[in-house]
């Protein structure tokens, strides 16, 4: 794989600060945000075929993209990658493309012989909040992705639980400067954090999460924890589902498509995790509670 080019995650801003009715000028800092579109190109062929294009704060991009596509049910191996690059990291592959938008096109180009569904481009086999489509058909289409009951027998202790949003928030170095990311955290069952991960978009956090494992082919996890900073959703817990996370859990609260998948995909789905109180919405049986 080519090696992730490292782009800023803030940027300065001068802003009017106002307290108490006193007013004076400061630098700030924000979370960046740039699109990035993910291509797929197959062996051979020097077309590609446009994927998505979604809000990111740069920094893991190949993660997110790999992350993306597994999720997706686009790609299932990573043996079926051959690299994944920038455009302007391959020969040509800058061609009409402005410089400062290089960086925001990301390649993943598939071995020789590797087919897939084109249909799953159209990112249709799932729904979200604004699509349109029942509850019953997201779930339906996520089982067609193969995507199987999750047979884990971790067991998570209450004492791990309750550490984790103060283990998460320790980890989030970008959140430090600007207050302004969602966080997507791996964490062993015993609390050792594997990987962290910060995006404006929660999804995105968790794709390079997902990415993270997939290119290290360490998918399905075991043994693991996702934990997010924010609320869960339907897509969350699809994403963990097919990573193989057992247990998911979040700040906020879950939506109650969240809470079906998570009851239909054999994942422990806990909610409102806040120091010593946290709700557990689906199997239960994972969580010990006693010390």
């Amino acid at each position: 794989m080519a090696t992730t080019v490292v782009r800023s995650h803030a940027a300065r801003r001068r802003v009017l600060q106002v307290t108490n009715g006193t007013a004076r000028w400061r630098d700030d800092m924000l979370a960046v945000e740039e699109p990035v579109e993910i291509r797929l190109y197959t062996a051979g062929s020097p077309a590609y075929m446009p994927v998505a294009v979604t809000m990111r704060t740069p920094g893991h991009d190949f993660e997110l993209a790999a992350g993306f596509l597994y999720t997706e049910g686009i790609l299932t191996d990573v043996a079926d990658v051959r690299t994944i690059a920038y455009c302007g990291d391959v020969p040509g592959g800058s061609m009409g493309v402005r410089p400062e938008e290089r960086y925001n096109l990301v390649n993943v180009y598939l071995r020789e012989g590797v087919t897939f569904d084109a249909a799953r481009l159209d990112r249709h086999f799932y729904t979200t909040s604004s699509c349109g489509i029942c509850g019953k058909a997201s779930l339906e289409a996520v089982r067609l992705m193969g995507v199987q009951p999750i047979e884990d027998d971790v067991r998570v202790h209450r004492s791990v639980l309750e550490t984790l949003g103060d283990r998460l928030r320790a980890a989030q170095r970008v959140f430090d400067r600007t207050g302004g990311l969602h966080a997507a955290g791996w964490f062993r069952a015993d609390g050792e954090l594997v990987a962290l991960r910060e995006d404006v978009g929660r999804h995105n956090a968790v794709d390079k999460i997902v990415g993270h494992a997939f290119l290290e082919r360490k998918t399905p996890v075991r043994d693991s924890i996702l934990m997010v900073s924010g609320r869960a959703s339907f897509e969350i817990v699809q994403k963990a589902a097919v990573a193989g996370f057992a247990v998911i859990a979040a700040i906020s609260a879950p939506s109650s498509l969240a809470c079906d998948a998570a009851d239909d995909f054999g994942i422990t789905l806990v909610g409102f995790l806040r120091g010593e109180r946290f709700n557990v919405y689906t199997h239960p049986d994972r969580v010990v509670l006693e010390d």
